[in-house]
């Protein structure tokens, strides 16, 4: 098992290190720098000290109760579709840097693709000229904020951990005025921390993670939206080297509703739970190793939010050599 060991840990950095998000209700249009399940197996795992490149394929399809009503970019709608297709690019960069003897890491990730929102109907639009009660239907091809994100990882035999902390630039192609925007066009940080367990011997890897976001206020449409705690677990069986299976589980809940002139529908709170599976697959490619993962999940609880399926394709794998983890000492023999 120690080439699955090498594998879980080649392709973890950027795992752990990308943070994405799209517009899905609660908080502005319901976006927010968490993803449901994105933190999955391995997530408590930093590897060694190198270059790493993730890229992520994020779709979502969901809907919003008839009886809820919503916001996106100024307008107040119901009966709300949500289909998003969005790409993130996440280089990592794992420091030879020690910190209380953990591995300083730095990962930049950048979204880009569309989402496409459709309203039944038109509540109250001040900031689109547009007609109250007719149907409308927007999709635009945008580039979302870039996410900064710095984390430390430790490891003690089968045990792995790390704490770290993102930040949603507001820095993308926002649309003022527009319903479809993967951007945020607010300030974003997140502070979490994530374990693994994973024993090579019988190929389990047991995975949780916790995290605190904190939302900063859209000046073009003047909504404040409230912060949120979220969580997400997974545990996977490795069946070879290359294959593993597992569940995943993720929560995630406003605890602060939203504010400023913008909210028109006052202090929104929404929550979502999501459980799904997970299969994994490595492989090399001109001897780099590559990690594949594929993680369906369903929202089975949501509340002031879409509700549907979520589907996430990751592909990570270093950039350049990579040296393997130092192999323990050897045991030193007395002679008498």
């Amino acid at each position: 098992m120690k080439r699955l060991g090498a594998a879980l840990v080649g392709a973890s950095a950027c795992l752990c290190g990308s943070l994405i998000h799209t517009p899905l209700a609660a908080t502005e249009g319901g976006a927010s720098l968490y993803i449901s399940g994105l933190r999955g197996p391995t997530a408590g795992i930093v590897p060694p000290p190198g270059f790493y490149f993730e890229n992520d394929f994020y779709s979502y399809s969901g809907r919003l109760s008839a009886r809820t009503q919503t916001q996106f970019g100024g307008a107040v709608l119901s009966n709300v579709k949500v289909e998003a297709r969005v790409n993130f690019m996440t280089p990592t960069w794992v420091t030879p840097l020690e910190i209380f003897g953990g591995n300083l890491a730095f990962a930049v990730s950048i979204p880009f693709g569309t989402p496409r929102i459709s309203a039944g109907a038109l509540i109250a639009a001040p900031r689109l000229g547009r007609v109250f009660g007719g149907s409308l239907r927007d999709a635009t091809f945008n580039i979302g904020d870039p996410v900064v994100s710095s984390f430390i990882g430790w490891h003690a035999g089968n045990f792995h951990w790390q704490v770290g902390t993102s930040v949603s630039i507001p820095a993308g192609a926002y649309q003022d005025g527009e319903l479809s925007n993967v951007a945020l066009n607010r300030w974003v940080g997140d502070v979490y921390a994530a374990a693994t367990w994973l024993d090579p011997k019988i190929g389990l890897d047991i995975s949780a993670a916790v995290g605190f976001e904190i939302n900063g206020k859209n000046k073009d449409t003047d909504y404040r939206s409230g912060n949120a705690f979220h969580a997400d677990l997974a545990i996977s069986q490795y069946l070879s080297k290359e294959l593993s299976i597992g569940v995943v589980a993720s929560h995630y809940q406003q605890v602060s509703g939203d504010g400023g002139s913008g909210a028109s529908l006052g202090p929104y709170k929404g929550r979502v739970t999501a459980v799904g599976g997970t299969i994994g697959y490595s492989f090399a490619v001109a001897g780099t190793p590559v990690s594949a993962r594929l993680k369906i999940l369903r929202e089975v609880s949501a509340e002031n939010r879409p509700q549907g399926t979520i589907a996430l394709i990751s592909v990570a794998f270093p950039l350049g050599h990579v040296p393997a983890p130092a192999p323990p000492p050897e045991p030193k023999v007395v002679k008498h």
